[in-house]
C-alpha cells in the first residue's frame, strides 16, 4: 500500500516549529507531505517566524528560516489527499481570506478526512465555518473565534492537544509529541469518533 499522502498548507510568517517539526515528522514517519502556499510554486519559499514563551503577557516573536514548499498549490488536488495539517503563526489570518484555501479546507472536513491544525491554525477552521458542535483546542487568544464559530474550546495545557473525530487541534508548538501522536493514530484509524485529550 502506499504511504498517506497528506497537504500542509502554509505562508509567510508560518511559525517555524510549527511548520518545520511537523513536516519533517511526518515525513520520517513514511508519509508524503506536500508543502504549498496560496501564490507560490514548489522550490519557492515561505518566511517563518519564531513565537516564543518568555514570561511576557503573549508571546515574542522573532524571525525564523526560510521554509522551501515542495508543491504548487495550485496544481493541488484536494480529492488525491489523504489528510491536512494547518500550522500556526501568522499566516492563517490571512491564508484565511483567501477562497481556495477555505474551499480546500471545507474539502477535508465535508468528507471527514484527519485534520490537524495547531495554535492560529485554527483561525482558518473558523472562517471555514467547519467547527460548529466540535471541541477545538487552539492558541488561548483565538478561543473567541472558536467559541464564536460555535465549537466548545479545549482548554488544556500547552503540551496537550484534542482529537474530536477527525480533528486534531493543539494550543502551541510545545504540543508537538502529543498533537503528532495523535493525528498519527487518526491517520491510522486507531482513534476515529472518539474525543481525546
Amino acid at each position: 500500500m502506499s504511504a498517506k499522502k497528506i497537504l500542509m498548507i502554509t505562508g509567510d510568517f508560518t511559525e517555524d516549529y510549527e511548520t518545520m517539526v511537523p513536516f519533517q515528522t511526518l515525513l520520517a514517519m513514511g508519509y508524503t507531505v506536500d508543502a504549498v502556499c496560496p501564490g507560490k510554486k514548489a522550490g519557492e519559499t515561505v518566511a517563518t517566524c519564531i513565537h516564543d514563551f518568555e514570561g511576557d503577557q503573549t508571546y515574542s516573536e522573532k524571525r525564523g528560516h526560510n521554509f522551501t514548499l515542495n508543491a504548487t498549490f495550485a496544481d493541488v488536488d484536494v480529492v488525491g489527499y489523504d489528510a491536512l495539517v494547518i500550522p500556526g503563526g501568522r499566516a492563517p489570518e490571512y491564508l484565511r481570506l483567501d477562497a481556495a484555501v477555505i474551499d480546500a479546507v471545507k474539502h477535508f472536513m465535508d468528507a471527514a478526512k484527519p485534520v490537524a491544525a495547531i495554535c492560529h491554525g485554527a483561525q482558518i477552521l473558523t472562517a471555514a465555518k467547519v467547527i460548529e458542535g466540535r471541541t477545538v483546542s487552539a492558541y488561548p487568544a483565538c478561543r473567541p473565534e472558536v467559541e464564536l464559530a460555535g465549537a466548545t474550546y479545549a482548554e488544556i495545557a500547552i503540551d496537550g492537544a484534542v482529537t474530536d473525530g477527525n480533528l486534531v487541534t493543539a494550543p502551541a508548538w510545545p504540543a508537538h509529541p502529543a498533537w503528532l501522536s495523535q493525528f498519527h493514530a487518526v491517520l491510522s484509524g486507531a482513534t476515529e469518533g472518539s474525543l481525546a485529550a
